[in-house]
Order: C-alpha cells, then structure tokens, then sequence
C-alpha cells in the first residue's frame, strides 16, 4: 500500500512539474533573428503583452516551478537552445535577458537566473526555472514553491547596489547647487555631476527603487530614479 501511495505521489509531482508543457506549444517559437518574443502573442486564448522596460528592483511574488529533461535541447522563446543545466528561467511578459534573483520564500534560498523563454502558462505561477536553478533553490525536492522576484541587471549592464533620484539638470553649476541645497533637510545626500554638458542633480542614497520611488511620488519630484 505504501508502495502505491508513493507511486500516486510520483505521478502528481511530476505531472505539476509538467503541466506548463501540454499548453507551451501552442504558441510557435520565432526564430533566432527575430523579436517575436517581445510582441504581443496568444497561449490558450489568452493575450501576453511582453515589456518593453522594467525598473530595476522590480519585484514579483508568486509560485515558482522548474522544466528540464522534455525540454533540453529544444529551442527557447528567443532562439537559444534550452539547457537544463544553466541558470536561466521563463517569465510570461519580463524582458528577454532580464536578469532576476529568484529567491524561495520558504527556505531563503535564492538563484539568479537570465530570462529567455516565455512561460509558465499554469495559474499562479510566475517563473518557470530551469532543472539547475531551480535545484539550488530546493525545487526539485518540492516542484513548486512561493518565491519573489527581484530584477537586478539587464543584458550589458552591471547590477546597482543602490539608487537616486535626478531632480534638475542645468546648464549653470549654481543653479545645480541651489536646488541641491534646498533637499538635504530631506536626510538624503546630494550629488551634482557633469553629464553631455548638464550639471545633474542628484538624491542618492536609496537602498532599493521602491524607496525611491515612494520618495520622489511622496515629494511630488518631477525627475526619475536611476541605478547607483
């Protein structure tokens, strides 16, 4: 009786861990000269709008699942060939080459992979890993787990360890100078740089885009956050 018990396990986890298969293939992979992957496309009737920009620091709470052996091999959403053993994932609408932490809520474990495939098309499921990154973060004991995700870098550029605010650009440094003056009552530190022949101004200091967002919307700042 415990043998068949097992055995009934068996079936639902892997049938959990594949049910983003049986719907994934109604949508026609483009090939690899194409952006297909960032215009709108169907999977079961439903319209996917992929984005064009995320902030940095984005984040994401949902399920997350893993894919591997019936995909390996096969080509991805933007053209690549899937590799099971590398740290990439699937994301319905992030980016491609999008690169987030993923981090398993219930063990604080945590994995960074790059996005390059489109999915999982199952409820409540956000990101679909790849056999090697989800098992760094336990998915393959658990098959599916909550998770947040946390967008940290973009293709050619480095990841920030902090972000700030431009609240002016001038083309005279005292004009610079006085606005910076009149936000350091707010507690944060000011920065005034020389950029394409504009002194910017600058709030520096927060330690996540949530942060500084709140910030700039609380304070009715006309400028946009950056990475540090």
């Amino acid at each position: 009786m415990k043998k068949f018990l097992f055995f009934l396990w068996i079936i639902f986890y892997i049938t959990g861990c594949t049910s983003r298969y049986e719907t994934y293939h109604s949508y026609v992979l483009p090939s690899p000269n194409k952006k297909g992957t960032q215009k709108p496309y169907v999977v079961n009737g439903e319209v996917y709008y992929p984005l064009k920009r995320i902030p940095l620091g984005y984040t994401q709470k949902g399920i997350a699942s893993w894919y591997g052996p019936n995909f390996n091999g096969q080509k991805t959403s933007n053209g690549e060939i899937y590799n099971m053993y590398a740290m990439t994932a699937a994301h319905k609408t992030l980016p491609m080459n999008t690169i987030v932490r993923v981090t398993n809520l219930r063990n604080n474990k945590s994995v960074v992979v790059r996005i390059n495939d489109r999915g999982p098309f199952v409820a409540n499921r956000i990101i679909d890993l790849s056999y090697a990154a989800g098992k760094k973060i336990g998915l393959n004991i658990t098959g599916t787990a909550p998770v947040k995700l946390q967008v940290i870098k973009f293709e050619g550029k480095d990841y920030v360890s902090g972000y700030k605010i431009q609240i002016g650009a001038f083309l005279r440094k005292l004009g610079a100078e006085k606005t910076a003056g009149k936000y350091k009552k707010f507690g944060y530190n000011t920065e005034i740089a020389k950029i394409d022949g504009f002194y910017k101004v600058f709030l520096t200091g927060f330690k996540t885009y949530n942060e500084a967002k709140r910030f700039e919307i609380e304070h009715n700042i006309a400028g946009f956050v950056v990475g540090d």
